[in-house]
């Protein structure tokens, strides 16, 4: 299947960073949605992570999902819907566990849409499914052949694009009808306002399709496009490949007007948010990226680092390291409230044990001692295999350097 196939190759990519970013996810950012005044991203490390932009940190992590969290989308009622490897939809509200899980799906859920009172996914299973969430039923919808791979609602009616390289839309009577065939395997597939879609193929094209069926070319590149994002008023599209690109085109032109500098290899996800001057992209790298819209230049990281920069004569380069757990922990006690709890006098203090934070049900049980040696097997072997069942994102260090530099760092701040 080309997505698992591009997951290998991902490993070969040569990543870079430059520095406007936002690290907190163990793996690659696949999927991000506008959560009102909040920002969800969620990965290949399984977790969801909600941001405040306003002051640049993780405000929740959620744990759930038994694989990586390949979609997001933003219900008509407010609420945050994500579909996983596992197969499962879940939707979310303020609690720790899912409001509604939805479940039918036989292979991974790739894609996800929302339109008022209903929600679509596409599965590798084959299947579009319509979830009715007031009366609590489902239409499975069978017509592609083989992974379909995005969904979206456009002109009142509900679309989908697969493996097979078509873009189908869904009669009311469950009816396959085909509006295009590519000829290669669509990737993503996005709705504008007007009621035109775009989808994108592993080609490198990006067509765009008009409510009246008419065809046309927006972008051809060598490198397979994998994320689309349009502004609100449909003005703007950004198209991110795995070859590390975005390219912010105006419609309904198609001219243009932007490339972004470094965004980070690949680009698996884009989203602008509700004013249209803000653009996020996840990548490869495992970082959020902010951008100016308008000019295409990095807005600055979403994490304050400033307020975390070592003091004078800590580990530089455990630093360094540090920034990938500074967006959900704080070095200081008075910090605010943060997705993970503060790590002052981390060494010495029992897991699940910091009064007034809310512990996931394994920290709680309090049966490891935090000390450099624990720690570090935490980052050896990931805290999804130390303590399962923990909300932190999967974060690993493989270098052996570089771990030793993070608890020299660690033992030095957290006095």
């Amino acid at each position: 299947m080309f997505l698992r196939f591009v997951v290998l190759l991902l490993a070969l990519v040569p990543l870079r960073s430059t520095g406007q970013d936002l690290a907190g996810h163990g793996g690659p950012v696949r999927a991000l949605a506008v959560l009102g005044d909040r920002l969800a991203s969620a990965g290949f490390d399984q977790a969801i992570i909600l941001w405040n932009p306003a002051t640049g940190r993780a405000e929740r992590v959620i744990r759930w999902h038994q694989g990586s969290v390949n979609a997001l989308v933003t219900l008509a009622d407010g609420r945050l819907a994500s579909a996983s490897e596992d197969a499962r939809i879940a939707i979310w509200g303020e609690d720790a566990a899912p409001a509604l899980v939805l479940e039918g799906h036989t292979e991974p859920v790739v894609g996800l849409a929302s339109a008022p009172g209903l929600l679509a996914s596409a599965g590798w299973d084959g299947t579009v499914r319509l979830w009715d969430l007031g009366a609590g039923n489902v239409r499975i919808l069978q017509g592609h052949q083989g992974n379909v791979n995005a969904v979206a609602f456009a002109d009142g009616a509900l679309h989908s694009a697969g493996q097979d390289g078509t873009l189908r839309r869904w009669e009311a009577d469950g009816t396959p009808l085909t509006r295009a065939e590519f000829g290669f395997p669509q990737s993503a597939l996005l709705a504008l306002p007007d009621g035109s879609l775009v989808s994108a193929g592993v080609d490198g094209t990006v067509h765009l399709v008009t409510a009246d069926g008419t065809t046309r070319i927006l972008h051809a590149a060598p490198r397979p496009v994998v994320a689309l994002a349009a502004s609100p008023d449909g003005r703007m599209l950004a198209v991110g490949s795995i070859g590390g690109s975005v390219n912010l085109y105006a419609l309904p032109e198609g001219q243009l007007r932007h490339t972004l500098d470094g965004p980070g290899l690949p680009v698996w996800s884009a989203i602008f948010a509700r004013d249209g001057l803000t653009l996020w992209t996840g990548g490869g790298d495992r970082r959020v990226r902010r951008w100016d819209a308008r000019n295409a230049r990095p807005l600055g990281p979403l994490a304050t680092e400033a307020e975390e920069m070592p003091q004078a004569g800590l580990d530089r380069h455990g630093a360094e390291i540090w920034r990938a757990c500074q967006a959900c922990h704080s070095l200081r006690p008075e910090t605010g409230p943060m997705a993970g709890p503060h790590l002052h006098n981390i060494f010495g203090r029992r897991m699940g044990s910091l009064p007034g934070y809310a512990y996931s049900e394994r920290l709680a049980r309090g049966d490891i001692t935090w000390t450099p040696e624990t720690v570090a097997d935490l980052f050896t072997r990931g805290p999804d295999v130390v303590t399962p069942g923990t909300r932190m994102p999967v974060q690993r260090v493989g270098n052996a350097e570089d771990l030793t530099a993070l608890m020299r760092f660690l033992e030095q701040a957290t006095r």
